[in-house]
């Protein structure tokens, strides 16, 4: 939510760092995560403490929603339980042809939502200071790469270019195997034709 101020603030939406919160919890009593799944950073689901970062990451998410009416992980970034999971997270670019979105802007959300609390924003300043002034990083991104777009699109058509490679190559070896295979014509010899 956005104050008369203009401050934001995260009501529930993965926020899960309250002050005083964790003085209360009992160690070791594996509290559920708080918030909502689809906003809380992968850490929190490994069981590591909450952050700024990991509040970060919630804002990222809210923000890439509302950009592309869709989550920057789909329903797999709730099911991380090792850091394995959370490292096969693939980020799904927030540019697509419906979306006049520029690249930095998706370069920004990218590192925000980060499955890794080190490679995101150290603080919202930092956050807010890139949306504002994007580093030569984020310009440099100005075409994102199909498979970062859209990977299932990516898969879908090196798929069906392999599968036309090897039909043509079945094509050509199947033409060699037949002319290989067929009975030379005899020629009349010369003597033959001879009276």
């Amino acid at each position: 939510m956005i104050d008369r101020a203009g401050t934001v603030k995260i009501i529930d939406f993965g926020s899960v760092r309250v002050a005083g919160l964790a003085d209360r919890a009992m160690p070791g009593t594996g509290e559920p995560v708080l918030g909502m799944v689809q906003y809380t950073a992968p850490e929190c689901f490994l069981g590591e403490p909450a952050s700024e970062r990991s509040d970060l990451f919630s804002l990222g998410v809210i923000a890439y929603q509302m950009l592309s009416g869709r989550l920057p992980y789909g329903i797999h970034a709730s099911a991380v339980r090792t850091r394995a999971d959370a490292q096969r997270l693939a980020y799904e670019s927030v540019i697509d042809d419906r979306r006049a979105v520029p690249a930095w802007v998706d370069a920004v959300l990218a590192r925000a939502v980060h499955p890794e609390p080190r490679k995101r924003h150290e603080a919202l300043s930092a956050l807010v200071q890139e949306l504002r002034e994007p580093g030569a990083a984020a310009l440099g991104r100005e075409r994102v790469p199909l498979i970062e777009r859209h990977p299932l699109r990516f898969w879908r058509a090196l798929s069906a270019a392999l599968a036309l490679v090897a039909l043509a190559q079945a094509a050509v070896l199947v033409s060699l195997h037949q002319h290989s295979t067929s009975p030379n014509p005899v020629k009349p010899s010369a003597m033959e034709k001879a009276p």
